[in-house]
């Protein structure tokens, strides 16, 4: 996509945007500038590129939606990009879980890549896992199936979520237990896709908070909350939760995709 074609694209989503709320953004009207959504154009295109040449029909995609670099974190966010169509027509859908405005609900959304770049990134940085032949198989159909992707999908939103609780959900929570879904069908409720998942070794990032972050977070934000977490945990400030990196680790180590590619 040429220079001047991004900055006509620019102009015409910041005029829409001015008028429109974003999903998983604050809901505080305020329009992204023509340079964000410049760049975010931009990761779309070259992400789109690179998942042409990868051969692949599903991967999973992340962004760097947040600075997370206190714990250790690289990405905040992902979801599932699957190849919709054939040939020369085929487009790049990704259907991910998002929180509404800062609240305690959530909810799944299926995008175009330059609308889920388009979201306040800390970095224009993205990283994508080619999963194995046989897992995008069974993911590709689930994926098109509205009702199908919706199976597991919980409103209540938390974003520590406890990875072994089904309270709440939060959105990187929402598509490992949809891919252990898709490995397993047996897999249809939550708790059976979180077995499944302990059972392939899945481990999740243990975020060292103080009691005075737990409850500073907790009083400011309606979308913080700690009450799915284990008493024994919580209270020695260990809370442990589904990141991205840690997605990929075990996606590596399982043999389930490959090493994360970085798309800048």
């Amino acid at each position: 996509m040429k220079l001047a074609t991004l900055r006509a694209l620019a102009a015409a989503i910041v005029a829409c945007a001015a008028v429109t709320a974003h999903a998983g953004r604050s809901c505080d009207q305020r329009p992204p500038s023509a340079l964000a959504v410049t760049r975010a154009m931009t990761l779309a295109e070259h992400t789109a590129a690179r998942l042409a040449q990868s051969g692949a029909d599903v991967v999973v995609i992340a962004r760097a939606g947040q600075n997370l670099s206190e714990y250790g974190l690289r990405y905040s966010h992902l979801g599932f990009a699957y190849r919709e169509g054939e040939g020369n027509g085929a487009v790049w859908r990704v259907v991910h879980k998002l929180n509404q405005c800062g609240s305690a609900r959530a909810s799944l959304y299926r995008q175009g890549l330059g609308e889920f770049f388009l979201d306040d990134l800390w970095q224009y940085e993205a990283a994508v896992v080619v999963l194995a032949p046989e897992t995008q198989a069974r993911l590709r159909p689930l994926l098109a199936d509205n009702d199908a992707v919706a199976l597991l999908d919980t409103p209540a939103y938390s974003m520590v979520a406890y990875p072994w609780s089904t309270r709440y959900q939060q959105s990187n929570q929402w598509a490992l237990e949809t891919l252990a879904l898709a490995e397993d069908p047996a897999a249809a409720t939550r708790e059976r896709a979180q077995a499944w998942l302990r059972l392939h070794g899945y481990e999740p990032t243990t975020l060292h908070l103080s009691a005075f972050k737990r409850l500073g977070a907790r009083v400011a934000s309606a979308n913080i909350a700690f009450d799915d977490h284990p008493n024994e945990k919580r209270f020695s400030d260990r809370i442990e939760t589904v990141t991205v990196d840690s997605v990929f680790r075990w996606l590596e180590r399982d043999g389930i995709g490959g090493a994360a590619e970085v798309i800048r």
